[in-house]
């Protein structure tokens, strides 16, 4: 189905926008996430001990590719421009615990969960663009050098090539420090920390989250 490009404007008005926020929390949904919630952009939490868990444990992630700490947008700069923004939708989508506790019998079921959050994301954000709102942008679940590109030696973007995957990978929001549980748990939604040494009989569900901040 061809889509529907709007012509870019000055300004936005405000039915329009909450009009569009709306339509890409109820895609978010029918695409397959649990919960979707249009947030302010100023709620969206960041805090740089976020990142600090990706090194105090040391993660197997950090430094492997190009959207993972050390290698991605710091929080600071994070924080700065979503100064420049007022709205974003924000998901999460439920999975069995046994799917996102780190066991090799799951290992399949694991990283579609995680691709299907990026496809989400991926989408919403290319009905925001298209919708107008050319300086959205979002952010997946999970590293997508192990989501997309686990099977392979190394992230090729990190080597200063072109990345395998450049229109779908995109830092996790923990990568970049926004604190993913104090937003779900603000919302009213249910999360649970899942470490490596979790396991599944002890946790009531799994949670994966994407996030889009739109205008």
């Amino acid at each position: 189905m061809a889509k529907k490009i709007e012509k870019i404007k000055v300004d936005m008005n405000a039915s329009r926008l909450q009009a569009d926020l709306e339509k890409y929390r109820l895609q978010a949904l029918e695409m397959g996430a649990t919960q979707a919630a249009v947030i302010k952009a100023e709620d969206i939490p960041v805090d740089e001990r976020v990142t600090l868990k990706c090194q105090i444990p040391r993660c197997f992630g950090y430094g492997a590719g190009a959207h993972c700490p050390p290698n991605t947008l710091k929080p600071e700069e994070l924080r700065e421009l979503l100064k420049k923004f007022s709205s974003a939708v924000f998901f999460i989508k439920e999975v069995p615990p046994q799917v996102i506790v780190r066991d090799k019998a799951t290992i399949k079921e694991r990283v579609a969960a995680y691709q299907e959050v990026y496809k989400i994301v991926n989408e919403l954000e290319s009905m925001a663009f298209y919708d107008g709102h050319y300086l959205a942008f979002g952010f997946g679940a999970g590293s997508c050098r192990h989501t997309f590109c686990g099977q392979m030696e190394n992230c090729q973007a990190m080597e200063g090539k072109r990345c395998r995957f450049s229109l779908r990978s995109r830092p996790s929001m923990e990568a970049v420090g926004i604190d993913v549980y104090q937003m779900a748990a603000r919302l009213g939604w249910d999360i649970y920390p899942i470490g490596s040494d979790a396991r599944p009989e002890d946790i009531p569900k799994g949670t994966l989250a994407g996030l889009i901040v739109v205008q």
